[in-house]
């Protein structure tokens, strides 16, 4: 039996409490990507193993990650690394950007993404 990748059950109640409570720069991204704006379907905390990323496109298999002031020491550094790598392995391709990226360069995040959504893999 293979074990189930996307949304698994244990974390349904925090993946729905995370959407219920986004960051202002998770917000302002979604207002941008949501309803296929740029084209494609994108998933907001959605579950990828026992992990639960910010956004999901899985059409394009491109994760979508913010990273806010906790994501600046090393333990979680290094914690970022193990979830892209995992993410990775399972043929997705994962994007950063920093919180001040969203807030002070929204225009040039979307393109990155954009670029993203348009670059056969």
């Amino acid at each position: 039996m293979t074990q189930k990748l996307f949304n698994i059950k244990q974390n349904r109640h925090f993946r729905s409490v995370l959407r219920n409570n986004l960051t202002e720069p998770e917000k302002i991204l979604w207002q941008r990507i949501r309803s296929k704006q740029l084209g494609v379907k994108f998933r907001r905390q959605h579950g990828i193993g026992k992990y639960i990323v910010d956004f999901y496109c899985p059409e394009k298999k491109l994760v979508i990650e913010l990273d806010g002031d906790s994501h600046y020491n090393h333990d979680t550094q290094a914690y970022d690394r193990k979830r892209d790598d995992f993410m990775r392995s399972q043929g997705l391709q994962v994007i950063r950007f920093t919180n001040q990226d969203i807030m002070k360069k929204l225009d040039a995040v979307l393109e990155v993404i954009h670029q993203s959504i348009q670059t056969p893999k």
